[in-house]
C-alpha cells in the first residue's frame, strides 16, 4: 500500500521535479509506514525510494519500512539531498511548509550546486484526504472505542466529580478498550466552562443542573477519532434544553449537506447562517478532516480553499452555540463521506441526556 501511495505522490508532483523530499513526519509515516519520531524519505521519478533515520531507529526501520533503502544519519534531509545529487537528480521538490530557513540553508549547502529546488506544496496532505480500506477500518475502530468510553463515563457524572477526574476516566476507558492512546487532550467542561470552545479541564467540581461538554477521541494505529457530546447533570433547565435542541437541529442539517461535491467553505457558511438564525454568534468552523492527524485537510472553515468533498474522505461536523458566563453546547461526529451521503462513524445519542 505504501508503494501505491508513493506512486500517487509522484503523479501529483510538479512536472519539473525529478524527485521529492518528504520531511513532515506524519507524511513520512503515510508513505513508508515508519512510526518513529525522526525520519525523512526521498522518492525519485523512477519510483526508487530512500529512507533516512538516526541510529535509535535502525531496527525499527528494518521492521516497518521493509525493502526500502535506508540511510542511518543525524542529518536526514541534507544526506538524502546528497544521495539524490549523486544519482542524477537535478531538481528536488521540498515540502516548503515544513522546511525552516535554517533547514533550507543546510539543503542548499548539501546540494553543492548540483541541485535546484521547487515546492511540492501539500501534495501528500491532499492524497491523505482520501482514505483506503485499512484506514477506514482503523477510524471505525477508533470511533467505536470513543463511543464505548462515552457510555462508560456517563455514570461518573455526579455532583462533586471534577473536570480532571472525568478527563482521566475517559483516557483510561479508551485505553482499556484497545486504544493506543487519546487522539488529543480531552476537553471536559462543566457549567460556565462549557461556553469556552477549547476549555482545559480543571479541578472545578460538577454541580447539579450544570451542562457537561465532553470533546474527546481514541487513537488506533495512528488514526484519530473526534466526538463531542453535551449532557446535563441532573434535570435540565428549560434554557439548556432549548439550546441543546437548537444545536442538534443545526448539526442535523449540516450532516445532511455533507456529500460528494460539497464545498468546505459553503458547508461552513451553512453552519454559520443556521447558528446566526438562532440569535447566537458563530464562534468556530464547522469541522475538519481527521485521520493520521486530528486536524487535517479538508478544513470546513471560512474561506477554505480545500477541494470539494469526495468519497472516502472523513470529516467532523461540529457546530456549537456558546453563551459566555452561562454555558454552551457542541455536538460533533466523525463521518465518512460516501457516494450516497455519509456514514456516521461516531454513533452515541445526540439527544439531551440527563445523568
Amino acid at each position: 500500500m505504501t508503494e501505491e501511495r508513493r506512486a500517487a505522490l509522484l503523479a501529483a508532483l510538479p512536472d519539473e521535479a525529478d524527485a521529492v523530499l518528504v520531511t513532515t513526519l506524519v507524511n513520512v509515516r503515510y508513505l513508508t509506514g515508519f512510526t518513529g519520531s525522526n525520519g525523512a524519505v526521498l522518492v525519485a521519478r523512477d519510483g526508487s525510494t530512500t529512507f533516512a533515520t538516526d541510529g535509535r531507529y535502525a531496527e525499527q526501520a528494518k521492521a516497518e519500512v521493509g525493502d526500502v533503502k535506508t540511510i542511518i544519519s543525524r542529518s536526514l534531509g541534507p544526506d538524502l539531498a546528497r544521495a539524490g545529487g549523486r544519482h542524477g537528480i537535478h531538481k528536488l521538490a521540498l515540502e516548503r511548509h515544513d522546511v525552516t530557513l535554517a533547514g533550507y540553508d543546510k539543503l542548499v549547502q548539501a546540494a553543492g550546486g548540483y541541485l535546484t529546488f521547487t515546492d511540492a506544496g501539500e501534495a501528500v496532505e491532499r492524497l491523505r484526504q482520501i482514505k483506503d480500506a485499512d484506514e477506514i477500518a482503523h477510524l471505525r475502530r477508533a470511533c467505536a472505542i470513543t463511543d464505548a468510553a462515552f457510555h462508560a463515563v456517563l455514570p461518573a457524572l455526579r455532583p462533586g466529580v471534577t473536570e480532571r477526574d472525568i478527563a482521566w476516566r475517559l483516557a483510561a476507558a479508551m485505553k482499556e478498550r484497545g486504544a493506543e492512546g487519546t487522539a488529543f487532550d480531552s476537553i471536559v467542561a462543566f457549567g460556565p466552562h462549557s461556553a469556552i470552545p477549547h476549555h482545559q479541564p480543571t479541578t472545578r467540581p460538577l454541580q447539579t443542573g450544570e451542562l457537561v461538554k465532553l470533546d474527546f477521541g481514541a487513537r488506533v494505529a495512528g488514526y484519530h477519532a473526534d466526538m463531542t457530546r453535551t449532557v446535563v447533570c441532573g434535570r435540565a433547565h428549560e434554557w439548556q434544553a432549548e439550546l441543546h435542541a437548537e444545536v442538534r437541529e443545526v448539526q442535523k442539517r449540516c450532516r445532511a449537506a455533507v456529500a460528494v461535491g460539497a464545498t468546505p467553505a459553503d458547508l461552513n457558511q451553512l453552519a454559520h447562517d443556521l447558528v446566526a438564525g438562532t440569535g447566537n454568534e458563530p464562534m468556530h468552523g464547522l469541522g475538519h478532516g481527521v485521520g493520521l492527524e486530528i486536524h487535517e485537510k479538508p478544513f470546513l472553515v471560512q474561506k477554505s480553499e480545500d477541494d470539494k468533498l469526495a468519497a472516502a474522505m472523513t470529516v467532523t461536523v461540529e457546530p456549537g452555540i456558546y453563551q459566555p458566563g452561562r454555558g454552551g453546547v457542541r455536538i460533533e461526529d466523525t463521518v465518512l463521506v460516501t457516494g450516497v451521503g455519509i456514514e456516521l462513524l461516531t454513533t452515541s445519542p445526540r439527544d439531551l441526556l440527563e445523568t
